[in-house]
């Protein structure tokens, strides 16, 4: 999938990865993807969650701990 901007937050535990992906979609243009990497297994439940309450679109995980987020 193509993306973005590109964001690493392996070995950070919850909800650390959520809050360094809500900084970092907050400077990007809308329509805009972004790769977020993070190995804590909340974050399977926690990222969808959160772009469902902030209005981003949740697009997927294609492999184990790689996230995709098109921002709003």
């Amino acid at each position: 999938m193509d993306f973005d901007v590109e964001l690493d937050c392996a070995g950070l535990l919850c909800p650390l990865p959520v809050l360094r992906a809500r900084k970092r979609l907050m400077s990007m243009e809308s329509g805009q993807v972004l790769k977020l990497l993070a190995t804590d297994k909340m974050a399977a439940i926690d990222l969808p969650h959160f772009c469902a309450e902030s209005g981003h679109q949740f697009l997927g995980t294609p492999e184990p701990d790689i996230y995709f987020i098109r921002s709003k």
